[in-house]
């Protein structure tokens, strides 16, 4: 009677035996367990379980799970793309039809499978600086980053669109004087004529003269010079400059000018146009930029219901077996 598991029939023979004489005994159900040596709650779990089979009590796949398969094919694609955490993976993964899972679970995953990177990174600052652009061209962010070849330093300068994150244009020059910066604004205004987007930069010199005051206004564009001491006004482009130096500057060896500029050149082409951004819903910057981030994010919702759907389908013959096998 002590055993783990008890035939049914018997298990259902104890509970008639112990039905049929307690009110002729007189006694209680801990009279009848104490006699035949079991616990007054297993004699209550077997009336309740009276002509129903035995089971395991492991737990029962639920017709939303991952499959095996799935599991496998996410693992694979992380390990692939090492630069990219879980969350831009997951969506990178929906988006080319490899596997459809939300961020959540890719993350219990690769947990399980103890494949997850660590991520190592300072607190967010999102959300602090200027009210946020409500559509593209409202605010172009430019600034200055220091790039050493060797003994020499080069200076990166860029325009980067505040409401999608676009790189609107860049260079890498041998100098950062303000006929420096007035080339790369003059290519980001030859790339969106027409467009008069307020201008933020911080208080370099570059910024603050005369010259690049008279640029500005020449090109019908405002310009807006973040606090002292608060940089986060600025941060969406200082973002970018990090971002680019730790994914690509620092994994080329560059030797001069032209080659930081046929190095970074793919690399803008890929973060305008492929790389999924975290503060833009993942989605790429280009995508943004032109408006498709609506329908990108509904394809999402879409694909991932239809796997849901599938695996419910998938599941559905062993889920109806263990519905005849209880605990």
């Amino acid at each position: 009677m002590n055993a783990k598991w008890v035939q049914p029939d018997v298990r259902d023979a104890v509970v008639a035996f112990v039905e049929r004489w307690r009110a002729a005994a007189g006694q209680r159900d801990a009279w009848f367990c104490r006699k035949l040596g079991i616990r007054s709650g297993r004699l209550v779990e077997w009336r309740a379980r009276m002509g129903l089979p035995n089971a395991h009590n492991a737990m029962s796949p639920r017709d939303f799970w991952l499959t095996a398969e799935e599991r496998r094919v996410i693992v694979e694609y992380y390990l692939a793309h090492g630069v990219d955490g879980y969350r831009r993976c997951a969506y990178m993964m929906i988006d080319e039809d490899v596997a459809y899972a939300s961020p959540s679970t890719v993350y219990r995953v690769l947990r399980d499978a103890m494949a997850i990177r660590p991520h190592g990174g300072k607190a967010s600052k999102k959300g602090t600086g200027f009210e946020q652009p409500l559509r593209p061209h409202e605010q172009w962010h430019t600034d200055i980053s220091y790039v050493k070849v060797g003994d020499v330093f080069f200076f990166l300068i860029c325009v980067l669109d505040g409401h999608s994150r676009f790189i609107v244009s860049w260079d890498m020059r041998d100098a950062m004087t303000d006929k420096d910066v007035g080339v790369v604004v003059q290519k980001a205004v030859e790339a969106f004529p027409g467009e008069r987007a307020r201008v933020i930069t911080d208080n370099g010199k570059q910024f603050v003269g005369k010259e690049f005051k008279e640029f500005i206004g020449l090109h019908g564009l405002t310009h807006t010079r973040t606090s002292v001491n608060y940089p986060q006004s600025n941060g969406k482009i200082e973002r970018f400059h990090k971002t680019i130096k730790s994914e690509c500057v620092r994994r080329r060896a560059i030797v001069d000018l032209d080659h930081a500029r046929e190095v970074l050149s793919p690399y803008v082409e890929h973060y305008n146009h492929k790389r999924l951004h975290s503060s833009i819903s993942y989605v790429a910057p280009a995508d943004r930029l032109h408006g498709r981030d609506v329908s990108i994010l509904a394809e999402r919702d879409r694909k991932l219901e239809a796997a849901r759907a599938r695996r419910r389908e998938a599941n559905r013959p062993l889920a109806e077996k263990q519905e005849g096998v209880l605990t």
